[in-house]
């Protein structure tokens, strides 16, 4: 059973998706999950608060891009590849290598 804040597949918009986006720490989060395929929530490395984490994967979560699922007292994050992939082709690939190339100018 989907999250209730989770979108479905085809309501998921694209303002939504780029305001997501538009974090450096909801990019970190969306790059480590891409990366290294489903992470705990309690394994995501970024630099805020964990009431601060719990917000941007909520945004993240109600745009569409991530899904959350609960195992025991743990919150499981992955990408929603497939969904994003099918509505925006080339999207989360354009903005994903964006931001490789700009962590690695830092």
């Amino acid at each position: 059973m989907p999250n209730i804040d989770e979108p479905g597949p085809t309501d998921i918009e694209l303002g939504a998706v780029l305001h997501a986006l538009s974090d450096p720490t909801r990019l970190a989060v969306v790059l480590q999950v891409e990366s290294a395929g489903e992470r705990c929530c309690g394994a995501l490395a970024v630099d805020v608060a964990k009431s601060t984490l719990s917000q941007h994967l909520r945004v993240l979560r109600e745009a569409g891009i991530t899904r959350t699922r609960a195992c025991g007292n743990q919150r499981w994050v992955s990408l929603r590849r497939e969904d994003l992939d099918a509505l925006f082709p080339g999207l989360l690939d354009v903005v994903l290598k964006a931001a490789d190339r700009t962590a690695l100018a830092r």
